[in-house]
Parts: C-alpha cells; structure tokens; sequence
C-alpha cells in the first residue's frame, strides 16, 4: 500500500490519479488532495476517499470547507498548505500535478521531507531541475516521471547508466496543426488550438501541445530527470501517440514504451513503482491501429523545439525564463490579446534580452522567473 499526496487534485492529471486510485484500491491510498479553486469536485474527492488532510488555493474557501468536515479532516490553505501536505508524516510519494511553476516549493519541501515525489508538472525540472535533482540525490529519494514520453523513457532504460545511451527520442503527436501551412498560423484561433488530435488535456498544456513548447519542455525535463546532455535528446514526431518515446542505446538497439493514449498508465507506474500491478484500463489493438508514422519536426513552422534547446544548452537561469515568458504568452493567446505566432515571437525576445546566471540559487532562479514575467508583457 502507498500512502499518496495529490497536489493538483482536481484538474486533468489529478482525476486521472484519482481513477488509478480508485482501479487499485488495495494499492494506493489518498491521504492529502490539494486543489486550486474547485471546491465542489474537492468536496466530492474528500467525501470518498477520506484523506487526513485538504488544501485549497482561497483562504475563504478553506473556511468553507472546514465547516463542512469539522474535525474529520485538516483544512489547509494557499502555498503554506501546498507544503503542509508535501511534508505530511504518513507520505510515501506526493504527486506534484499543479500547473506552472506552483509546484516547485512543495516539491523540494516533499524532498527534504524524506518523500519520493511523481512529476506532473515538468515546469519544475525546466526551472530547477539541477537543484531538484541535486536534493533528490542528497536526500536518498527517487524523482518519478509521470509524463508519458517521461515514464516511456524510464521504462526503456531499465536502470542502465547515460553512458550506455546514444540518444533519448521524445515523441510528439505535432499537434493540430502539424499539416498546417505556415501562412495560415496568422488565422489560428484560440478554439482551434484546443483540440488536441490525441489526448485530453488542460488548457495550458494543450495550447503547448498546439506550438510544440511542451515538447521542448519534455526536452530539458528529459535532460534532468535522465542525466543526459541536451544534444542527445531528441525529438520525432509520431501522430498516432502510440509510441511514447524511445531509448536508442550506444549499440544501436532501440527500445520503445507502447500503449494506447491514456494518462493512467504512466500514472500508475509511477505510484507503484518498482511492482508492475494488474490494469484492464489501457488496451492496445495493433491491428486496428495500422500503422505507425514518424517524421521530423518542422522547426520553421514550430521555433519552440530550437528555442529550448537553446535554453536547455546554455542553462542556468534561461530555461526558468523560456518557461515563464511562455506561460505569460500562452495565457495572452488564450486571452485573445496576441495571435498564434506571437507566443514563440515572445518567448524568442525575453529570451534574447536575458542576462544569463550560471549554476543559479534558487532565488536567482525565482528572480528570472518573476523578470521574465514583467518583460513578456512590457
């Protein structure tokens, strides 16, 4: 049994841990959820599962839900209660599934607790994955992939050392508009952007999925989580997202993770982790499917994948700043205050005026993210 905190327990990844849960009751126990502002689903997650402990974003709202639990269940709020159900004693593993960089603080609160953590939220690599990784190794505690093409990757490599690999090959579905005519990128509405040929995703990440910054962001995530310098992670695209990323090792052998698209198989893995638990959830039906294509990114059409290599080569504080200019961008697109090609445009121009901090602390690293964050919008 694993005693399991959700952070991010109402949004797309955090129903679908609370599926696995409820698939392997005797498996995976919620002991803390913590949502942003629904109150309503958190209320429902509460009344099933009974966990010790809640958070949620707004102060009011928690006072509204301790009136509703009394003393049954610990109500906390904001950042503060993020890290109170990070730290919680019972934890064996806190899931970090908040959008941006919210998850950051609980994360290394979670680490320097003694807590294996499961990474939904690749924005906490991109931003600090050389401090995140240097406290995982310091404190004895295992850094968990949760992303498909991540968890893809962890399988494929089975414990064998960097040294053994020629290249990490990240798989990316090219989004809507993979056949798209550049010219036409001026036209694409916001609408467009959100239907995602293969998965069901929040917003944010969907927008992501649309420019392939969520794929150069799997890029430096990749590059962290693995130990593997940025020119020997690589991208194809792969629009059935059957094949969810490949390991090619020094021998030329090319080892692969396989299934339909379904977010409670990676997630799954990653709460059982080392054990490999019975699932009827995910069914795979190759001669259904046909066929499967690759090709190589468009990297005229979608800037984002150079654009993150290039801050995941140079490092230090810009992959903190590539991140952040794109969560201002995407949120302006969303907003209809800037058009589809603008959000590469933008995050390309705070890039270019970053002044760059090597090996950075990690309030350097938060002092990038909050500059980047005024320049985007300047």
């Amino acid at each position: 049994m694993k005693n399991v905190v959700l952070l991010g327990s109402t949004g797309s990844i955090g129903t679908s841990t609370i599926k696995v849960a409820e698939d392997l009751p005797e498996e995976i126990r919620l002991v803390g959820l913590a949502a942003g502002n629904n109150s309503e689903l958190l209320i429902e997650q509460t009344k099933k599962h009974h966990p010790e402990a809640i958070s949620i974003s707004d102060p009011k709202k928690a006072k509204e839900l301790e009136g509703v639990f009394g003393t049954s269940t610990k109500v906390y709020a904001g950042d503060e209660g993020l890290i109170k159900l990070a730290t919680l004693p019972s934890a064996d593993i806190v899931l970090i599934a908040i959008v941006g960089t919210a998850g950051l603080q609980p994360a290394l609160a979670a680490i320097r607790a003694g807590k294996d953590i499961a990474v939904a939220s690749k924005e906490i690599l991109v931003m600090a994955g050389e401090i995140v990784m240097s406290e995982a190794r310091k404190h004895g505690v295992r850094v968990l992939a949760v992303d498909s093409e991540h968890s893809a990757i962890f399988q494929c490599l089975d414990d064998k050392p960097s040294s053994s690999v020629r290249a990490l090959w990240l798989t990316a579905s090219g989004g809507p508009f993979r056949q798209t005519p550049k010219e036409d990128f001026a036209n694409i509405t916001v609408e467009r952007a959100l239907k995602h040929p293969s998965w069901v995703m929040g917003r944010k990440i969907t927008i992501d999925s649309a420019t392939l910054f969520n794929k150069g962001l799997e890029m430096i995530e990749a590059r962290w989580l693995f130990d593997i310098e940025m020119p020997r992670v690589k991208v194809v695209v792969h629009p059935q997202s059957i094949v969810h990323s490949m390991v090619e090792f020094v021998d030329g052998s090319i080892i692969s993770q396989m299934s339909t698209p379904d977010m409670c198989l990676p997630i799954q893995y990653a709460l059982t982790y080392p054990n490999r638990v019975s699932s009827e959830r995910v069914q795979t039906n190759f001669a259904k499917i046909g066929t499967l294509t690759f090709e190589e990114p468009d990297t005229d059409r979608f800037p984002s994948v150079n654009l993150a290599r290039k801050a995941g080569e140079i490092g230090g504080t810009l992959p903190a700043v590539l991140n952040a200019a794109n969560e201002v961008a995407v949120e302006a697109f969303v907003n209809r205050r800037i058009s589809f090609l603008q959000i590469s445009e933008m995050v390309a121009h705070v890039m270019k005026c970053h002044q760059v901090v090597a090996h950075p602390t990690l309030n350097q690293i938060l002092e990038a993210d909050a500059w980047a964050r005024k320049a985007a919008v300047s």
